[in-house]
Order: structure tokens, then sequence, then C-alpha cells
């Protein structure tokens, strides 16, 4: 299961594979363009008493997996992202630590692609949104600050943004915008989207960038457009729906004792997260104002971080992408299996 970063590497210097979405030339250079958030405390939350095996579910470029495996000999790293291109940067960047990583091209809330049956990790890390390495690629159709086909799949299958935006109806659009991005007048962008689609405009991100400024006027702001993106890209990728099935299944997945380290970039993921966190280290769930306690609910968690964790001051002047950045931590106290 999974293909070691060493195999990974070799198979791709090798030419394999270069249809969905070839190599770029430069892709060590690509690879260093995303720069990791938080690594301090990413590190200081998985390397703890027992650092083990580490399942990475968005290893993308390989950021905080390398940072990890330099850290610890101990060690050892199931990598798994559905971009491609990315996977393959990975297994470049990690091919030195050889049999240590395991890589599986596939979305992290499937755990059967990443773990064997009944196989429990000492540690998770989802580092979840767009990386830099997909906003600077013009031709994913991610930014509205450069032009591309709009396209914003994450894995190169499936329906692409333009495919969805000129299938579904006004009404659908605006309750996705508003849902996925929280956008204000959804409804008049949503029209002058379905406007742009009728006229054969949606082909690239400037179609619908143009779009949104006919909407809201030529000032409109780079907070308002990055909001509509998003909430496109969220849709097609399925990003708050993958979300939702991983933390569903993850503690079962983690040894006791393991931790769950998440880093979220707007306020629907990170609330997911939250309210996940707080249900699953409660130790009572009976609706509020129940005289007595009947619920029997065992906590699974032990929350580590009491207050959401953001970058430092310094971290933001020196990448100014991980300005939205969020992150949330537990330990998990019983699985279930008591293991």
């Amino acid at each position: 299961m999974g293909t070691s970063a060493r195999e990974y590497a070799g198979w791709v210097n090798a030419g394999g594979d270069t249809t969905s979405d070839p190599l770029p030339a430069n892709g060590r250079e690509r690879a260093m363009e995303h720069t990791p958030v938080m690594v301090s405390e990413v590190i200081d939350y998985l390397l703890h008493d027992h650092p083990g095996l580490i399942l990475d579910g968005t290893v993308g470029a390989g950021g905080h997996a390398e940072e990890l495996l330099s850290r610890h000999s101990g060690v050892r790293l199931i990598g798994v992202d559905r971009d491609p291109t990315a996977l393959r940067l990975a297994g470049d960047r990690l091919a030195r630590f050889g049999d240590r990583v395991r890589l599986v091209h596939d979305v992290f809330s499937d755990f059967s692609a990443a773990l064997e049956d009944g196989e429990r990790v000492d540690g998770v890390l989802l580092d979840l949104g767009v990386s830099s390495m997909q906003l600077n690629r013009p031709e994913r159709g991610f930014s509205h600050s450069s032009a591309g086909l709009l396209d914003m799949r994450m894995d190169r299958t499936g329906t692409t943004a333009r495919e969805w935006l000129e299938s579904t109806d006004e009404a659908e659009i605006a309750v996705t915008l508003r849902r996925n991005g929280e956008v204000r007048r959804a409804r008049r962008i949503a029209r002058w989207i379905k406007i742009a689609a009728t006229a054969g405009e949606l082909d690239t991100t400037a179609g619908l960038r143009a779009a949104v400024e006919r909407a809201l006027g030529p000032a409109a702001s780079v907070g308002e457009l990055s909001r509509v993106f998003q909430a496109v890209r969220i849709h097609v990728n399925d990003e708050l729906g993958m979300l939702d099935r991983f933390l569903d299944g993850i503690i079962d997945r983690v040894k006791v004792g393991g931790r769950i380290v998440i880093i979220s970039y707007h306020s629907l993921e990170d609330r997911a997260v939250k309210s996940f966190f707080k249900l699953q280290s409660a130790t009572c769930v009976c609706p509020p104002g129940s005289p007595i306690c009947v619920c029997a609910h065992s906590p699974a968690l032990r929350v580590l971080t009491r207050r959401v964790v953001k970058p430092s001051a310094q971290e933001i002047a020196a990448n100014v992408r991980s300005r939205s950045a969020r992150l949330r931590a537990a330990e998990v106290i019983t699985n279930g299996r008591g293991q």
C-alpha cells in the first residue's frame, strides 16, 4: 500500500505518469515556494513523548513532513495528497528518508487508502486549504490575481469550476457562495456569473473575476474576490464534506496518547474542528437544562489548545499567507479499543 518517497522520486525522475499534470522542470524550486506554517507548533504537538508513525493527510510538497522526519529518527510518515503534482514534489523532497516515508495518492478522508486494516498512528496532521504552489500556477485556476483556465480541481479529475458554474442555476450558486465563502450580495454575484456563462465568458479566472466586478462594481475588494473564489473551490473539491468524513472516523485510527493537529484557513473549517474537539472532549452531552446526566458519554479527546493557536507576528511578516492560519490540537484518550 503506497509508495516510498525514494521510489516515488525515482519514478518521477524517470518520466513516470506525466500525462495528468506535468511536473515542472524546476520542481524542487516550485516545492520550496510553499512555506509550511507554524512548523514549531506542529512539531511541539506531534513529536511529544513517543514520536512514531505520523499520518500527514495533506502532505503537499512535503514541507511539514520534511521537518518532522528531520527532527527525530524514530518518526515514520504516511503522506497523503489528492494533487498528483504535489505528491511528486513531495517524493523528490522526501526521497532521502527512504522507507521511513510512504506516499499515497488519495483524499485524506479515505483512511483505507493510507492505512492497513487495524493500523493506527501516533499522530495526525492536516494542513487544509490551497497551497502557495497551487495558487502560483495560473493554469490551475485557483487565483483571481492571475489569468488561467477556470479549473480549481485539486486532483484534476471530475467537474471543473467552469463546468459547475455553467451547469448550475443561479439560486444554487448563491447558496454555495453564502455557505462556503460567507459572501455578501451572493444572489447578485450569482446572477452576473450566469450572465457571463450564457455569453461564453467563463472559460478563465479572468472571466469569473470580471463577473464579480460587474456585480460589485470596479472597486470590488481583494477580500470579496477571494471569498467568491474560495467558495467555488471548496464546492468543486468537496472540502467541507471531506473534513466532516475525516473527523467522523479519525479517532479510531489514532492510538491512545496520539495527537491530532489540524491547521485551517477559514472560519467554516475552524468551526467544524472546534465543534468536533468540544464534543469529543465533553464529559456530558445531555441537552442543556437536564437535571441529571443520563448520556453516559465518555470523552475520547483531551483538547490541548484551549484557545486557537495563530501564527506569530514574525511569521506573518515573513509569510503573509500564514495570517489566516488557525491551529487546534487534541490528544486521544480512548478510541474504543484501548490501544
